[in-house]
């Protein structure tokens, strides 16, 4: 098993100097394959677009789920971008609208909340590229050693973050933030029932974390939305660094959560195929309600 991490390792290291035109298309294509022959996480993404845009005909949402797909494999092709290429050429590639600099002025810790699209990683990277405030990073360990310390040392080689995974306790993260870390915060995903609450997302019981909003304002952050964004082609990648809420985090954490979702809700009809419908975002079901996969 990790002498084949290695060699995948090694094959997306070589295609990260192809030139984005080409490998842009050959990431397409892998997503196609993926597509066709990855069953289980397609009946996955169809469930979730049903349930989320229901105003869709059956074959809108296949084209969708067809797109999204073509742009996972593009997402899992570029990551060798992300992790070897030269910090010269991701700087031109990756194009920064708005206050990225809002940590580095900020008397108080901030929070960048950060959905799950698919340049989420993209946008861990500009958080790093673009300016000089220290990060605190949020990660899922994976099961293979080679592909979880590929995937640590990728995510922080430009040496402004600290990386933590959502396994260990919370205390040492707390303790960077309180140090003055940004928190770069992608929060949406179906964690479970632990320190979450079932609240609507495109008008479904959606198990949603309450932990943002609590460390919040326990902390006293201000909280800046990141969105990123694959563009077409060669063109590179947009992540646009939103204004900050000012009506977040309230007392409330449960009305925080569904505030959230509601944006989240818009970003997504922003750019539909970029959401991550292949995660089981409804796994955790209300008593009694059937399983949706």
């Amino acid at each position: 098993m990790n002498a084949a991490a290695r060699l995948l390792l090694g094959l997306v290291w070589l295609l990260q100097w192809l030139p984005l035109a080409l490998l842009a298309p050959l990431g397409r294509g892998l997503g196609r394959l993926l597509y066709w022959f990855g069953r289980g996480r397609r009946r996955v993404a169809l469930a979730n677009v049903a349930l989320c845009l229901p105003e869709l005909a059956e074959r809108e949402r296949r084209a969708l789920v067809r797109e999204h797909f073509a742009l996972v494999g593009r997402s899992l092709l570029e990551r060798g971008l992300l992790w070897y290429a030269p910090r010269a050429r991701l700087e031109k590639l990756i194009h920064v609208e708005g206050d990225v600099h809002l940590a580095e002025r900020s008397a108080r810790p901030v929070m960048w909340l950060v959905p799950h699209f698919l340049a989420v990683d993209v946008a861990g990277a500009a958080t790093q590229l673009f300016q000089k405030q220290w990060v605190v990073n949020v990660y899922t360990a994976q099961s293979n050693p080679v592909l979880d310390a590929a995937l640590k040392k990728g995510r922080a080689r430009f040496g402004l973050a600290e990386m933590f995974t959502r396994q260990q306790s919370a205390l040492p993260m707390v303790r960077a933030i309180k140090r003055g870390h940004a928190f770069f915060n992608p929060s949406d995903m179906d964690f479970g029932l632990r320190d979450a609450a079932f609240v609507p997302f495109f008008g479904q019981p959606a198990a949603t974390l309450l932990a943002p909003s609590r460390l919040a304002r326990t902390l006293g952050m201000v909280v800046q939305p990141v969105v990123g964004e694959l563009l077409p082609g060669g063109e590179g990648y947009r992540i646009r660094f939103l204004e900050p809420w000012t009506d977040w985090p309230s007392p409330d954490a449960e009305a925080d959560a569904a505030r959230m979702n509601r944006w989240i809700e818009q970003e997504i009809r922003r750019c539909p195929a970029q959401y991550l419908w292949v995660h089981k975002r409804f796994k955790t079901r209300p008593p009694g309600a059937p399983p949706i996969y």
